[in-house]
């Protein structure tokens, strides 16, 4: 019988555009459906390891800079790791990234950080391709079209879903 118990899914972003954010929320907007799971949007710099332990699941939402996820992002996991380090083994995870070009030195970072969480990825990393290849493109604030807002939309809904009938 699945735990139909109250879920929180923590949706930790950085964004410097605005991608990242505009994906963040999406991925809230689709969770939010779920009655059976709080959803928790906020910052990774206003993300504490108390934030981390009492949520059940996790979304970590960051934009591509440098071929690295934001120093920003990393930041988060760089004052959480240890102190919850084996307290929240085997719980689900996703990432978003946003990136001018793959995104996948980002994606790879996150998923090293999570391997040793001992997390489990319940989706593979969804990334926003911004195409953003000058300087003056990359800085710019972005608009994120409704296609890739869905793609986020849809991974919330799917990820709370699970997690409220105790599949994730």
């Amino acid at each position: 019988m699945p735990d139909l118990t109250m879920k929180t899914l923590l949706i930790a972003y950085h964004s410097r555009t605005g991608a990242t954010h505009a994906m963040a929320q999406a991925v809230g907007n689709g969770a939010s459906a779920e009655t059976n799971v709080k959803v928790l949007v906020q910052p990774a710099t206003e993300t504490t390891s108390e934030h981390v332990l009492q949520a059940d699941a996790y979304v970590f939402a960051a934009p591509e800079m440098l071929g690295s996820m934001s120093g920003l992002m990393k930041d988060l996991f760089d004052r959480t790791y240890y102190d919850v380090l084996d307290q929240i083994n085997g719980r689900p995870f996703a990432t978003v990234v946003c990136a001018g070009s793959d995104g996948q030195g980002a994606v790879r970072q996150i998923q090293r950080i999570a391997t040793g969480w001992r997390l489990n990825a319940i989706a593979p990393a969804l990334v926003v391709c911004t195409h953003a290849q000058t300087a003056q493109a990359i800085l710019a604030k972005k608009q994120l079209g409704a296609s890739d807002l869905q793609r986020g939309f849809d991974l919330g809904e799917g990820f709370a879903a699970g997690l409220a009938q105790g599949i994730f």
